[in-house]
This record gives structure tokens, C-alpha cells and sequence, in this order.
């Protein structure tokens, strides 16, 4: 077993051109991991943080000891929600050392880190990617678009026919939305932004997207939507772009019911504010039969809140980021945790990212069901996919 030898951090630089940090692990075998996370602290003071604070307690320290290492920190920052060292910090360098003693062991990492859940969580897959092509435009004040209208292709596709179908939508979207608006459309990481008439015309245009590309709406690929609800819920209310008065949850659910009955909607991501448990409930027992509930905002990889979630019976499916919790080992914790309750498991990306992959493989080694690494475009986004790509291809020979 090797120990860990050097750790140290850098600032580098997110999607977004906006600095953030990047940790280097070396072992006394001479392995190294490098892993970097989009950052909302401080960048200079989480560099200072690694190099000065964690760095001093993890070296020598064996680093196939996940558990020992992330503890570790935990420990040292001691507070409910790492607000002292900050969960990104924390967890580039929890990556790090996990990718490092990944190659030390000469093991892929989604292998190294499967070594880690306590049950086996069934064989090794892919899971299915679920594409962003069109997110919703908000202003400040005002009533709000639904956060994100999403793609999800049939779980009887291999990941490959996965990524051709998203491909020819994306392609086939943004040829229908060049000659709607007119001249070229820059493609955000989230999907494109074109100005609405109204929230069902999303959902419209994704379904001429898929016929306009010869894919099967509602066989070959479903539709989706992250409503990320907690924006536009103020004083007990719901106000939602293009509908005139403020909705409870319970009208707010008959307005998504309605879309499911036109439109079929097999995923539905916090569809109602995070503190709203009532509604979440009311939702859960008109839709749960025919959509995929899943809790993001609502659970924020917490396991506590994932206990309060299933005992209100809310949710079921589950949407794991690993810049919530902060370690890997908390990660790998709650993502069994879920499962093995029944939960659909959905790993998902967090703001602005970085090209760091450690999300493809961290998604099978917890056999996710679903990944939400935004569009097809741009490098951080393409890093992600094309490691799957990579990761189907080494299953083949396992």
C-alpha cells in the first residue's frame, strides 16, 4: 500500500473562464491524481486551506484508506456543513487521493471505488445520460421558465446509441431554432435559450426535433423537465412564467399532470420549493406510477434529508452531486443508502464545471441509473460523455 507523499493545489481556470482549484496527490510509489472541482469559495483561500491545513494531516497517511482520509478531514473541519474548509476544497482532494491509489493499484477508477460500497449494487453498466437541450430564461422579479427541458433516451439503448440519439436531436433542435430566431445560436452548457411563447413550446420543439430526426418520441427517447421550483415559490405560492395567477402546490400539480398526460414525462427533477414537504407528498401520490420523482434541491446529497424524503414519502429517485456532500466516501454512502431502499439513482454535474471526468466514473461505480452532465457542447461537458465512451468500451472485456 502506498502513502501519500505530497499534496498541492493550484488556481485554475472553470468553463466559465473563472478561477477555481485544482489538487495534485503524489504517492510514495511515485502515482499521482489530479482533481478539480468548480468551486464557490474563495479560490486562493481554499489553495491556502490545501496546502497549509490538509495537506500537513493527510501526508503519510495510507491512501487506499478512503475512509481514513476523508475522516480525516471531516474531522478537521468539524462543522455540519464544511463551511471551514469548504465541501470543493475538500473534495478535490478527496478525488485526488482516490484517483491516485486508483493507479497505484493499477485499477480503473470506477473499479477502485466500487471496492467501497458495502453490497454489491448488481453488475457493472452505463448509465443513461439525460441531455439538456433547452433551459429556461429568468430575470430577477419576475415569474420564471422552468430551469431545464430534458431528453432521456430509452433504457433499452446500449450508451452509444444513446449519445447518436442525442446527437442527431441537438443537431436536428438547432436547425428548427436557427430558422425560428434566425442567424447562429450559441449553445450553453445547460442547452440553448431561445425566447418561448410558452413553457409546452419547449416540449414542442423538442418532439419536432426527435420526428425532424427520424427518433421516436415516447420509444426510442422521453422527455423531461427540471422545474427547480424553489425559484419561483414566494409567500406560499407559485408563480410560474406564462401562467397569470400564482399556483399552490396543489394547482401547480394539476398543471404537471396535464403536461404528463400530453407530453408523457418519465422524469420529473423538483418539480415544487425544497421546503415544501406537504406538496411534495401530494405530488408524489398523483405521479409517482408514471414519472420518475426526483429530489435534488430538495435532498442536496444530505443524508438526513434523504431520510425525511422517504418518510414523507416524496421521492423516487434521488440526484447525487458530489460537490454537495464533500467526500467521495460520503458519496459512495448515500448513493448505496438510496439504492438500496429502491430509489432510481440519478449522478449528477453542479454549476459551472471543470474537464474532470471523476463523475463518469464515480456513476458506475454506484451503478447509477441515470447521468446529468449537461449538453452535447462544449469541452467540460464532452470530457464527461467521452469517458463513458471509454468506460463501455473496458466493460466489453471484463
Amino acid at each position: 500500500m502506498a502513502k501519500i507523499k505530497e499534496i498541492t493545489a493550484r488556481e485554475i481556470l472553470n468553463a466559465k473562464g473563472l478561477p477555481t482549484i485544482e489538487a495534485t496527490v503524489v504517492l510514495n510509489d511515485g502515482k499521482v491524481g489530479v482533481a478539480s472541482c468548480s468551486t464557490e469559495e474563495d479560490s486562493l483561500a481554499a489553495i491556502n486551506i490545501i496546502n497549509k491545513i490538509i495537506a500537513p494531516t493527510l501526508v503519510g497517511k495510507e491512501a487506499s484508506i478512503q475512509q481514513d482520509i476523508d475522516r480525516a478531514m471531516i474531522d478537521l473541519d468539524a462543522t455540519a456543513n464544511k463551511s471551514k474548509l469548504g465541501a470543493n476544497t475538500m473534495l478535490s482532494v478527496s478525488i485526488a487521493v482516490a484517483k491516485a491509489s486508483a493507479e497505484s493499484s493499477v485499477l480503473p477508477l470506477f473499479l477502485y471505488l466500487r471496492q467501497f460500497i458495502k453490497r454489491d449494487n448488481g453488475s457493472l453498466r452505463i448509465p443513461i445520460p439525460i441531455f439538456n437541450l433547452i433551459r429556461g430564461i429568468r430575470k430577477e422579479g419576475s415569474p420564471s421558465d422552468f430551469n431545464e427541458f430534458l431528453l432521456i433516451p430509452a433504457t433499452s439503448k446500449t450508451y452509444t446509441e444513446s449519445i447518436q440519439i442525442g446527437e442527431l436531436i441537438h443537431k436536428s433542435l438547432k436547425k428548427i431554432l436557427e430558422n425560428k430566431v434566425g442567424g447562429e445560436l450559441s449553445d450553453y452548457d445547460e442547452g440553448y435559450a431561445p425566447n418561448l411563447s410558452s413553457n409546452k413550446e419547449a416540449f414542442f420543439l423538442l418532439q419536432q426535433a426527435a420526428e425532424e430526426a427520424h427518433i421516436r418520441m415516447g420509444f426510442d427517447v422521453f422527455l423531461g423537465l427540471d422545474s427547480k421550483a424553489s425559484l419561483f415559490f414566494k409567500d406560499g405560492k407559485y408563480r410560474v412564467k406564462y401562467i397569470p395567477t400564482a399556483l399552490s402546490a396543489q394547482e401547480l400539480t394539476s398543471y404537471y399532470e396535464e403536461l404528463n398526460k400530453n407530453m408523457h414525462l418519465l422524469y420529473l427533477e423538483d418539480p415544487l420549493a425544497q421546503d415544501d414537504w406537504e406538496g411534495w407528498s401530494f405530488l408524489f401520490g398523483k405521479m409517482s406510477e408514471t414519472s420518475i420523482i426526483a429530489g435534488g434541491d430538495l435532498i442536496s446529497t444530505n443524508p438526513y434529508k434523504l431520510q425525511i424524503a422517504l418518510e414523507k414519502k416524496t421521492i423516487n429517485g434521488i440526484v447525487i452531486k458530489p460537490s454537495q456532500a464533500g467526500t467521495v466516501i460520503e458519496c459512495l454512502a448515500i448513493a448505496q443508502a438510496a439504492q438500496e431502499t429502491g430509489l432510481k439513482i440519478i449522478v449528477s454535474h453542479r454549476g459551472v464545471e471543470t474537464n474532470d471526468d471523476f463523475l463518469s466514473d464515480f456513476s458506475v461505480a454506484v451503478a447509477a441509473d441515470y447521468i446529468r452532465i449537461g449538453s452535447l457542447a462544449r469541452g467540460e461537458n464532452i470530457a464527461k460523455y467521452n469517458r463513458l465512451l471509454q468506460i463501455e468500451s473496458q466493460l466489453r472485456i471484463l
